[in-house]
């Protein structure tokens, strides 16, 4: 008979979600050697609602929840030990017993332009469809360009390169760190500074969700923590939390550590239709990141007014 893995990943299937997942297996033997015995640790993958309906907004659907609900299931029922997640697709409130135990180091938190012809958002032609699902990129195509034509393009990152490739939109934004886990960078036409498209929260992170009382596999991941990572993707989410983000709620922001010992939190909310747009950005302590975000979020609150979200898109 074969051994029972030792650790048990649960994932997506898709194949960032697995270079994710296999990015994690790499560094958790590095960091622990006996891991490395065959089978010791096994990848699960498990579909979820998100996946099962790729043709409609992620809005239209139940939100970016859709993507962890049936791992945290799993995790929840002991069927795995620990969960990998894009931590974007990530939810502020966690089910009860669970905790982002770990961030590992985050890559690039761009955006990316794949596109036909242009090098630029400046050089799309009057009137071009770029395809998103997207709200934080549909409003700040808009607002910069209200004469694109937004188009709904969902699916994972090759079926949307494919789908540009092939004539169904001139271009689409993606995350610049899924290209780079994919080794995709020859798709890409422009690299968005934040300036001109800030970031989804989180974007480029992978988060490992456990159980609260699983102490072997906290100690498994402890050395794994990047800490930097943590503080960033803590603030970002933080303002998340406070605005009661979802994905109906254009929301974009980027926490980046600044002197060493400060942490620079920039976010933004926008209507949709790209119409109205709400800025904000200040610096902390490191040691206030969580404090920071709440604070920022509730500002944007105040600024923007109870209504505005509701604004016609």
């Amino acid at each position: 008979m074969s051994q029972a893995p030792l650790l048990r990943i649960g994932t997506r299937g898709s194949p960032l979600a697995l270079a994710q997942a296999n990015e994690l297996r790499a560094r958790l033997i590095a960091a622990h050697p006996a891991l490395a015995q065959p089978n010791a640790i096994a990848i699960e993958v498990i579909r979820t609602s998100g996946d099962a309906f790729i043709d409609r907004p992620l809005a239209e659907i139940g939100g970016k929840g859709l993507f962890v609900k049936e791992i945290e299931d799993a995790l929840i029922e002991r069927r795995i030990d620990l969960a990998v997640h894009s931590m974007k697709d990530v939810p502020t409130a966690l089910p009860d017993g669970l905790v982002i135990a770990c961030i590992l180091p985050r890559e690039d938190p761009r955006d990316a332009l794949i596109a036909q012809r242009a090098t630029s958002l400046a050089d799309l032609p009057l009137g071009a469809r770029v395809g998103t699902a997207s709200l934080r990129r549909q409003a700040q195509l808009l607002l910069k360009r209200p004469d694109l034509e937004i188009v709904v393009l969902r699916g994972n990152v090759q079926t949307r390169v494919r789908k540009v490739e092939e004539g169904a939109a001139d271009a689409t934004l993606l995350a610049l760190a899924g290209l780079k886990r994919l080794d995709a960078l020859r798709h890409v036409k422009a690299v968005l500074e934040p300036e001109e498209m800030l970031p989804a929260v989180a974007q480029g992170a992978i988060g490992i969700e456990t159980r609260i009382d699983d102490e072997r596999v906290a100690a498994l991941l402890a050395p794994l923590n990047h800490e930097e990572s943590m503080i960033r993707v803590s603030a970002e989410r933080a303002l998340l939390a406070a605005l009661e983000g979802n994905c109906r709620t254009p929301i974009a922001a980027l926490a980046e550590i600044v002197e060493g010992d400060r942490v620079r939190l920039r976010a933004l909310i926008a209507t949709p239709d790209g119409r109205f747009c709400h800025r904000a950005e200040r610096t902390a302590s490191v040691h206030d990141a969580v404090s920071l975000g709440h604070e920022i979020g509730d500002a944007l609150k105040v600024e923007a007014g109870p209504g505005f979200f509701a604004a016609p898109a």
